[in-house]
């Protein structure tokens, strides 16, 4: 009985390795997906807004490009720990540096430095799993690792972070805050691991030719990437149900804004998907030993299904209203068969729009947004809009409320769908539903999205051998990376198409569909290969 209580605890390497998922996350919430694109964005203007998406590329590429090069260099003896270490120290630094510029160009290429550090590490440290723990116990100790993650990295600091923007009306001093609470956070929790986690397999370090040593063995790896069947579709079918379900993670507030969803509201329900997914991704771990890991992914991989048709039916709730407003809007304009007498003219009602929503938003009382509303419809009286041209829209009470291009005002009487006061309350009611889907749906991708990335990298961890870990883990690296760039376009296409985005979200069920059925026909060969490599592994142990 000792003894199985003894088995169930974690090792001290264990738990240091765990840990560094608790340091690393707050780059990924602070820095890639909330706070430092919206500071970003304050601070560039129109330029720097569009150099935004490159500047993410180009970060991304670079991560890819370089990680199965610095994976191959890890897995010569003594490397990996000082490898991560380098790139934790890049990251970390190069983030702090954003706090303390203000030109856009310098915080593009600070971010894209800082992405890079970031993206390294993560290499280093999937590849230290092979290192800290048996293959047994793969699956709990990554589940845990992405557990603490959301607890610690993408809550805790998080939540510090918006409390201080709230405190201080998202002043810059509030944003500067939460860019260097990222660093040190990251630095200071990273200790564990670079003090006690060492590698134990690797591949013994030639006498000289470091780099031409680790370009062969790179090109060996990725040989055996393609001819090993197993390995082979395992790749696949992990980059496209990941691009998935990095696609529902990057869409999902877009999504809720274009349905006219409050933006508050979504960023706490996207909080409560962090809080959901720790212990759920510990909970698939436990499910992964009785049933097992591709098992396990499979029914992740099911209930992506319900999520996207729960978004679908979210979506298909609010689209007829906003479909019919932008008709209506239409019709109105050409009634009224007025225009902008000049280009000028339309930038300047655009901006005073502008200013007004933002201005409303921020601090205006009910009575004082009205009395704004009236001074700027009367500043352009006779002005129409031109559907094309205008991504604002605002009802008499402030709110946005509308798809872009879908105006609400037009001229003199601004509120040409409000006057139906049915059609009005009857989509109102449709947007509280949405909302309350939009709730159940962050629950939804709690309970999977942690559970699906952490079993994903622990099997993956089953297949190659422990001692070119780094290396393989490299090309695991690049099929994440590259992930997340067919799902926005099969979004974007199919919204393009049919002119709804309830039908881009539910063609992202090709993504899940193909790579389910991968791991379903692929499930012999897979187990096949996890038989080879543990054999494998064992006959290099015993030699070492």
């Amino acid at each position: 009985m000792r003894q199985r209580d003894e088995s169930k605890r974690f090792t001290k390497q264990e738990k240091s390795w765990i840990f560094y998922d608790w340091a690393n996350s707050v780059y990924a919430t602070n820095i890639m997906a909330v706070i430092f694109p919206i500071y970003y964005a304050s601070m560039a203007g129109d330029l720097g807004n569009k150099w935004w998406g490159i500047g993410v590329s180009i970060a991304s590429l670079i991560g890819a490009i370089i990680a199965p090069t610095l994976g191959a260099l890890a897995d010569f003896k003594g490397n990996k720990k000082k490898l991560l270490f380098a790139f934790i120290l890049i990251g970390a630094l190069a983030t702090a540096v954003l706090a303390f510029v203000s030109d856009w160009k310098w915080m593009l290429i600070g971010y894209v430095i800082s992405h890079i550090g970031f993206s390294g590490s993560c290499v280093f440290y999937d590849s230290f799993l092979t290192d800290v723990t048996t293959e047994e116990r793969m699956d709990r100790v990554s589940s845990w690792g992405y557990a603490m993650g959301y607890i610690g990295g993408s809550t805790i600091p998080f939540v510090i972070s918006i409390a201080v923007m709230l405190l201080n009306n998202y002043s810059t001093f509030s944003m500067k805050f939460a860019i260097l609470i990222v660093t040190v956070w990251w630095l200071v929790f990273s200790i564990p691991i670079l003090k006690n986690v060492k590698q134990v397999h690797y591949v013994e370090t030639p006498p000289s030719e470091l780099a031409k040593h680790a370009f062969r063995n790179l090109g060996e790896t990725m040989k055996r990437c393609v001819s090993n069947k197993g390995l082979f579709i395992y790749l696949i079918a992990y980059f496209l149900y990941i691009d998935g379900v990095g696609a529902v993670i990057s869409l999902a507030t877009n999504y809720g804004a274009t349905l006219g969803l409050g933006t508050t509201g979504m960023i706490f329900a996207l909080l409560v998907t962090q809080l959901v997914a720790a212990p759920c991704a510990i909970l698939f771990s436990k499910l992964s030993g009785k049933f097992g890991a591709i098992r396990m992914i499979i029914a992740a991989i099911a209930m992506y299904f319900v999520i996207c048709g729960v978004g679908f039916f979210m979506g298909r709730l609010v689209e007829p209203y906003q479909l019919d407003l932008v008709t209506t809007t239409r019709e109105s304009i050409s009634a009224q068969g007025v225009a902008f007498d000049s280009k000028e003219d339309q930038k300047a009602w655009e901006a005073l729009a502008k200013d007004y929503v933002e201005d409303a938003r921020a601090s205006l009382s009910a009575e004082d947004r009205a009395a704004a509303f009236t001074t700027v419809t009367n500043e352009l009286a006779e002005k129409a809009v031109d559907l094309a041209g205008v991504s604002y829209s605002f009802a008499s009470d402030g709110s946005r409320d509308i798809a872009a291009n879908a105006i609400m005002n037009v001229g003199k009487d601004l509120a040409v769908y409000a006057k139906d006061t049915q059609k009005q309350a009857d989509y109102n009611g449709a947007k509280s539903t949405a909302t309350i889907l939009f709730w159940v749906l962050a629950v939804l991708v709690g309970t999977v999205q942690g559970g699906i990335q952490a079993l994903s990298r622990s099997y993956f961890g089953k297949l190659v051998p422990r001692s070119r870990s780094a290396e393989y883990f490299g090309f695991y690296d690049v099929f994440g990376k590259f992930a997340t760039v067919i799902g926005p376009l099969l979004y974007a296409m199919f919204y393009m198409l049919t002119d709804r985005a309830s039908i881009g979200i539910l063609s992202l069920l090709i993504l899940f569909a193909s790579g389910g059925l991968l791991l379903i026909f692929g499930r012999k060969q897979l187990a096949k290969t996890e038989v080879e490599m543990r054999e494998a592994n064992a006959r290099m142990a015993a030699q070492e």
